[in-house]
Order: structure tokens, then sequence, then C-alpha cells
């Protein structure tokens, strides 16, 4: 097997057979093995940057080389800047779309997929492969005596993947089209499968090399593994953890969640409840594998006596979901990372967005404060959910969704995050917008400025979302806005999850895009776990800031869904079950008042500082007369009290005669 032509950094020779599972690399006395399945090189992860990938000819900048990457998506009006493909400026045999790996590495596969576009249809429909070491000296793959002509897509976005015969070493590796859709032209999105050779002088890998050491399992995990995970890490950590599940999916599998506590089972007077849900996009894995990798690592930490984790625990109850679309991962996973594409398990069984399937509180609360309603007919919180919503047919409403609600009914959750996919951002409600002619617009909460704290506390320790060099993922420049951005803004949706939780309960509950790649490969994971393992506890510690306590009555009873209103702040918030409450606000001086149907209400001011730890501001509110009469009615069966009566005082003869000549002197 001939040697590429062009000099080598060092001397190698490449050894395999077509369909062998290993290939042997020899440099000097070093003999390394290689499984054929090598990673993605990262086209579609952004490790490859812009000025790695060239072509030959480009139809306008926003269809050029730096926008061939797999799974890019096009804006909705397609521009000059973000388009969604490579397209070549000629329909020819003699175009070609070029990945510069930096570095020797073996090529093992090439995986495609058409534009990106609701308004053209391209895709190339064969290519031949090109491997160089110097750019200049190219060596088409071939079949034999013949170059190989690869089979490319039949359509714009399922990927195709095609193995190389051989696994072969280069530096620079190039597509060339050789036929396409005959109505569209040449455009292609790209991902590249190889292994890196070692090369410690290689200034580029030194640069971006990341590694963690954390001794976690960093592998993507069937519905079956995740549960055997969640067994081991309780068993590894049964005193202050608990596994159950909230529900179950359309196809019958439970939605598993597991309780970090130092009590685990109960709620504790005092102490927040935190969530982290992940997995509604079915499709969206990387957040599913977060929550596992924090479970394991908290519980480690926790072991090992790590302070900051131990606080955390033992002042929280924490709720971790990783995978409330069990059904559609399970429809990814079957086919792996790069192959899914954008959409493959994204919906429910049944084809529902689960994130965008609760009920519309917005349009309901926004009628109200239109005519006036509000807060006399509507309350500005805990909005009720309609009864039309649970009538309809149940082809509207997912099985997931209806769990999800009754979860969050049930515990009285102070704030939550749930993780995403396909961007590198934060977003925070509303995520509807007030106008229903505009589909980005705007809609802040009478709490936007905890939102954006809340926000940014997540970006700004999250090792990417705010660098201001990083490449967009597909069409939004997200680090120019702190990597934060109202929901509203980004795009208009009704019944988000988020605004339904802000709405209906007292749980400020945000969305976390982790990463542009929706499936990374399992060798990513140890990277995006560095990228967003601060992140992860950074947001779960906000839930101690802002003010906390329990509102009693005079003999020292809680009292539940008492009204916490902070002044100039247009939501309430209602206590729990024992009385107690968490209100997050950002650090400055707050008028507060208590109250509660047949309670006199109850003011004070309370101070909120910058040090994490929510300041302690209790109530104690008396009962109203009006409340006291019915309650006293009540237990008289609401009859008139009859009370025996008392005999007038008889008068003395004396006196009655003073008071007669008093009246006779009068008249």
């Amino acid at each position: 097997r001939p040697v590429l032509p062009g000099r080598l950094r060092f001397p190698a020779t490449l050894y395999g057979t077509s369909g062998s599972d290993n290939v042997c690399v020899c440099c000097g006395d070093v003999v390394m093995l290689f499984h054929s399945d090598c990673p993605p090189l990262g086209l579609e992860t952004l490790k490859i940057d812009d000025f790695q990938l060239h072509a030959s000819t480009i139809k306008r900048y926003g269809l050029g080389a730096h926008r061939g990457r797999l799974n890019i998506q096009a804006g909705l009006f397609e521009d000059d800047f973000y388009d969604g493909a490579w397209c070549a400026g000629r329909n020819d045999p003699l175009q070609w779309f070029e990945v510069d790996a930096r570095r020797l590495t073996m090529f093992t596969g090439i995986i495609t997929q058409g534009r990106n576009s609701l308004w053209s249809s391209d895709w190339v429909t064969s290519y031949k492969v090109r491997v160089s070491n110097d750019s200049h000296t190219w060596v088409t793959i071939r079949n034999r005596s013949q170059d190989m002509v690869f089979p490319g897509n039949i359509e714009k976005e399922i990927p195709v993947l095609n193995r190389l015969p051989t696994p072969v070493v280069g530096r620079y590796i190039r597509v060339n089209p050789r036929s396409w859709y005959p109505g569209g032209g040449i455009c292609m999105r790209v991902e590249v499968l190889g292994c890196p050779l070692p090369d410690p002088n290689n200034y580029y890998h030194r640069r971006n090399e990341i590694t963690t050491t954390d001794n976690l399992d960093f592998k993507h995990h069937s519905y079956k593994e995740m549960r055997q995970l969640m067994k081991v890490v309780n068993e590894m950590c049964p005193n202050f953890t608990r596994i159950y599940n909230i529900g179950k999916s359309h196809n019958g599998l439970k939605l598993y969640a597991i309780e970090i506590s130092d009590n685990p089972g109960e709620h504790e007077l005092g102490e927040p409840e935190f969530r982290y849900t992940a997995g509604s996009h079915g499709n969206e894995v990387l957040g599913r594998e977060l929550l596992l990798l924090l479970m394991q690592f908290m519980c480690q930490e926790y072991l090992s006596g790590n302070p900051r984790i131990r606080h955390l625990v033992d002042e929280t109850r924490i709720h971790l979901v990783p995978s409330v679309n069990p059904d559609g991962y399970e429809k990814v996973f079957e086919v792996g990372s790069e192959l899914g594409g954008w959409s493959l398990g994204r919906w429910s069984q049944d084809g529902l967005d689960i994130h965008h399937n609760f009920p519309d509180l917005n349009s309901i609360l926004w009628e109200a404060e239109v005519r006036k309603w509000v807060p006399r007919k509507v309350f500005n919180h805990h909005v009720p959910i309609p009864e039309w919503y649970y009538s309809r047919n149940e082809t509207v409403i997912a099985v997931e969704t209806r769990v999800l609600i009754t979860w969050m009914e049930k515990i009285p959750f102070v704030l939550g995050g749930n993780l995403q996919g396909g961007e590198l951002v934060v977003t925070f409600p509303y995520d509807k917008a007030r106008s229903q002619s505009r589909i980005q617009d705007s809609s802040s909460t009478p709490d936007d400025h905890v939102f954006r704290w809340l926000a940014f506390s997540y970006a700004s320790t999250h090792r990417l979302m705010t660098d201001a060099s990083r490449r967009v993922c597909h069409t939004e420049d997200f680090a120019k806005e702190d990597g934060t951005i109202n929901g509203a803004s980004w795009h208009t949706a009704a019944g988000s999850m988020n605004d339904f939780s802000y709405l209906h309960t007292n749980c400020f509950e945000l969305s976390m895009y982790v990463g542009c790649d929706k499936f990374p490969h399992e060798s990513e994971l140890p990277e995006e776990w560095e990228n967003n393992r601060e992140s992860l506890l950074v947001f779960m510690e906000q839930v101690h800031r802002g003010i906390k306590g329990v509102v009693r009555d005079l003999q020292g009873r809680g009292i539940a869904n008492a009204i916490i209103s902070v002044e100039g702040i247009n939501h309430d918030i209602r206590t729990a079950a024992d009385g107690d409450y968490w209100r997050l606000l950002n650090p400055g001086e707050y008028k507060v008042t208590a109250s509660a149907e047949g309670y006199n209400p109850t003011s004070k001011v309370c101070e909120v500082g910058y040090e994490i730890g929510a300041t302690r501001c209790d109530f104690a509110i008396s009962r109203t007369n009006l409340s006291r009469i019915k309650e006293i009615m009540e237990k008289f069966g609401k009859r008139p009290i009859r009370a025996p009566l008392r005999p007038l005082p008889q008068r003395s003869p004396q006196r009655q005669r003073q008071m007669q000549a008093r009246l006779r002197k009068a008249s």
C-alpha cells in the first residue's frame, strides 16, 4: 500500500486491510493501535475552526467553506452571512471541499448532508475523496485499480456515512463532488472521522487540549444503562441520595429522578428545592449525560469531604431528571452520534414538542391585565390551568407533559434549569412575545433583573458561552449578549416550560443550551463536562440568593399559601405547606408584605446582601376580626349565640325620689 506523497513529519508506514478493526501505525519505536471507528474531527462541535476549512469556489460568503459543517442551520431568511452549507460557485466535477487537520491524522470516514434551507433543494449524490500531506500532491482513495466513488445523499437532511475501505494517514482531506441533485447544485455539510496521530510538538493540539481529572463514566448511556448508573450512585451514597420516578413516558418507560439531600425523601422546613431536567428533546443528549456526570461527581465529592459540595447538599434538596423524553432518546441512540440529523428523536412518541406543550398562561394573565382584573379577579402569580387544557384530546397533550405538571405542583421548587442542545446560550422568560404579529420581540417578566442575573451566573462560568472570539454555532452571536437572551427575543413560542413554571408555580425556570452539537461523540464528553461543570454548580448555588422565612400565626403555626409580595415587583409567590418560603431577589432593600386569607397583612423591610445566603425574613400575622367572627359562627353552626339575660339593677327609693325631682325642675 503506497505511502502518501509529500514530506511526513516523521517516518510512517500504514498497514491494514479493508474491513479490519485495527490499524497499526509505526512511528520510530512506538506502536499504536487505533479502532477503525475514529471520532469526528470536530466540524460540528467547532473544534475545527473556520481557517481549517477551504473550498475550490463559493457561491457567496454565506455559503462559504466555513458553513460546510454537519448539522449547521440556516436562518429563517437566507442571507449573505448565515446560510446552511458550503455551496460551490460552479456546478462541475472540479469543485472540492477541504479540511486541514493541522496534524497527521488517520482518516476513516466521511459524513455528508445537503444544504439546510426552507427554499432550496441542494445536495451531492456522489463524491470522491482525496488525501494529502502537503496540500499540493493528492492521492485519490481507490478501490483496487479504480478511483472510488462514494454514494452521497438522497435528500438534504439525513446524514450519510461512508467509511474508507482502508484507513489512510494524511494532514489534508478533500471531498470532490461528482454528481448532485438535478434540480439543485453542489452544496454540502460535512464531518470527517479521524484519529489524530500523537505529536507533542504540535502547537494547535497543545493549545486546544482539554483534560479532566474527574473519574467519571464518560459514555453515552442507553435507558437501561442510565437506570443502572443511577442505581450505582445510590448504592455508593445511600445516605443522601434517593431514586424515584415521576411517571411514565408514552411507551411506558419510567421518568427517573434522583434526589440529592442530607435528608432524602421529605421536604425540610427552610430548605429550598432545586431541579435540573434534561432531554425534553430526546435528540439533545448532552444535557442528559451532563446530569448523569453531575450526580456521580456530587456523590464522589461529598464522600471525599469537599466542603462546597457538602454545604450544597446539606442546605438544598436537589432533584435531577436526566431524561424527560426517553422514547425520543432511544430512537437517536440507536443510530448513534452524528447520524441522527437535527430532528430525529426530538419529539415525544406522539409527535409533540414536550418543552412547548404546556398551557399558555401568558395570554390569560395579559388579557386579565388589559381588563384590569389583576389583582382583584386574577392573581399575578399561580395562574390556574384552564379547564379546556385537560379536556383536550390526548393527542394534543403529551403524556410526559402531564407528568411534569403533576411533579411541579407537588414539590415547592424555587429554581430550575432545563438542559437543551444545539446552541451555546442561556434563555430566560418570557418565551412568548406579547405581540402576536412578531416572531422576535423582547418580553420581560416583572423579575427580569433576577432572571438576567441567574442566566449570567451560568453563562459567565461556562468556558465558552461568553468568549467573544468564539465562532457562532449557527446564525446568532450570543457571546456579544454575554451568552444570555430573553427567550422571546430569540424566537417567540407559547406554552414553554419556563413560562408555565414562573406563572403557575413559585419556580424560576431557565433553559441552558449547553453545546452546538446536540449529540456529541463520546470522546467529546470529558471536554463538555469541563465546559459545564462549574456552571452547573454555580447555578445551583443561586437558589440561596434573596430572602427566605416562615409565615406563622400568633400561635406559631405555619400558614400554607400565604402570599409574599415585594413592593415594586408585580409578581408574588406563596408559602409551602409548612409556611416556609423562598423569594429570589438581587442585592438591595425591599419592602416585603406577607398576607393570607383571614389574616391582617404585615410588612417589613428585608435587606439582601451580595454574598450567597438568603436573608432570613419571618412573619407573624394575626387573624382579622371578621375571620374570627366567621370562625365562631362556624363553630356554632352559623346560629346566633344566645347569652342568658341578666336582671337590671334596682334603684333605692331615695335615688328614685331624687331623679323625679330633677325631672320636675327641668320641666
